[in-house]
């Protein structure tokens, strides 16, 4: 009895001494989790300050658009054209009621059959008083005047003729047909509706060469106007895609818009895969340095800690980034101008500032094949 009592006792006391010790592995801190490395996007600061680029919010447009109406006024009777409905050369888009215009053809081919019975009449009138003037018969101021006569009923004539084409044309301006192949981007006018002679009814954006049209603050107009013509002078991506296509400059605006105070900038994109009417993304490299002093960078780039700005730099070495304050002087859409702070040869962090922290070591973000491609040329 006393020895089953000892061994009971000397089990409790090495289960006690097991629960001890794992209450004190439990106990002991846990090991921090190292911090990820992050990706980043940098800017090196140069003496001339470098490039930055600037993008803009645009949409996909035909280089040729024709806002396409009747030649002559009528009702329309019926539309055969739909918002988005690709058409081709000659196909019937819309119809005027004719009854008016067939009645105007009809009595100018009825003034036309007048006018050639009374040129006809007048010639034979003509031979036959010239035979009599032969004769010595009629006076030659007697022929004179049928001389006269066959040449008004010859003028006419002509005149009832062109009359009478015009009539034609006219009751096939009743028609109206598409000039191209291309898509209908836009309906102006409904069947009923009386129409004036070049009220716009639809309009037709050609198949063919495509541009992206945006918009550039009018600071900017002398940093882009000069880079019209010149290949490769931004790139372009469409929503949802980040494949960037190099695009041309191809025409700008001579004057800003009244409203917005902005230059109406068109780059050619044929190289772009992207549908009518699709908003694409524009990048612009413009110079990151002012003459006047300080450097650009983008908004996104400044972080803020007690109430002052600050931004992250890449040690290039240690690939650590630590916070450096700076003083802004102003902002402009997306882009602020830091006015010190900053020295050439730094490299200053413009993506991912939002997750960083002091030391943090981080990675600059890798491009993809298809983009460097596209930054390259």
């Amino acid at each position: 009895m006393i020895q089953r009592f000892m061994s009971s006792r000397r089990v409790l006391v090495f289960g006690g001494v097991a629960s001890l010790m794992a209450s004190l592995v439990g106990c002991q801190p846990a090991k921090a989790p190292e911090s990820p490395v992050r990706a980043v996007r940098t800017l090196v600061i140069s003496e001339t300050g470098g490039m930055l680029d600037r993008e803009f919010s645009g949409d996909i447009r035909a280089r040729t658009e024709t806002r396409l109406s009747f030649r002559v006024p009528g009702k329309i009777t019926a539309r055969q054209a739909e918002l988005g409905q690709s058409v081709r050369p000659g196909q019937t888009l819309a119809q005027l009621d004719a009854t008016d215009l067939r009645l105007n053809q009809q009595a100018a081919q009825a003034g036309l059959a007048a006018a050639e019975a009374t040129a006809v009449q007048a010639a034979a009138d003509l031979k036959r008083f010239q035979d009599l003037r032969a004769q010595g018969f009629i006076s030659a101021a007697e022929l004179d005047r049928h001389v006269t006569n066959n040449k008004n009923a010859q003028a006419q004539l002509t005149q009832a003729r062109a009359q009478s084409s015009v009539q034609g044309n006219q009751a096939a301006y009743g028609t109206l047909t598409a000039t191209a192949a291309g898509v209908i981007t836009s309906v102006d006018a409904e069947p009923g509706q009386v129409v004036a002679a070049g009220q716009p009814v639809v309009t037709l954006a050609h198949d063919g060469p495509r541009d992206v049209v945006f918009s550039v603050p009018e600071d900017m107009g002398p940093t882009v106007r000069p880079l019209v013509g010149k290949g490769g002078a931004l790139k372009v991506r469409r929503w949802g895609s980040d494949q960037w296509v190099p695009a041309t400059i191809r025409e700008m605006a001579a004057a800003t818009d009244p409203a917005t105070r902005t230059f109406l900038v068109k780059a050619d994109v044929n190289r772009l895969d992207a549908a009518l009417g699709q908003t694409a993304t524009v990048a612009l490299a413009v110079p990151s340095r002012l003459q006047g002093g300080g450097v650009h960078l983008p908004l996104n780039a400044l972080v803020e800690q007690g109430g002052k700005s600050a931004v992250w730099l890449l040690d290039p070495k240690a690939m650590t980034v630590s916070r450096q304050p700076v003083v802004t002087a102003e902002v402009n859409g997306n882009i602020v101008l830091v006015a010190s702070g900053l020295r050439p040869g730094q490299e200053v962090v413009t993506a991912g500032v939002h997750v960083l922290t002091q030391g943090q070591k981080v990675r600059r973000l890798q491009v993809s094949a298809s983009a460097a491609a596209a930054n390259s040329q």
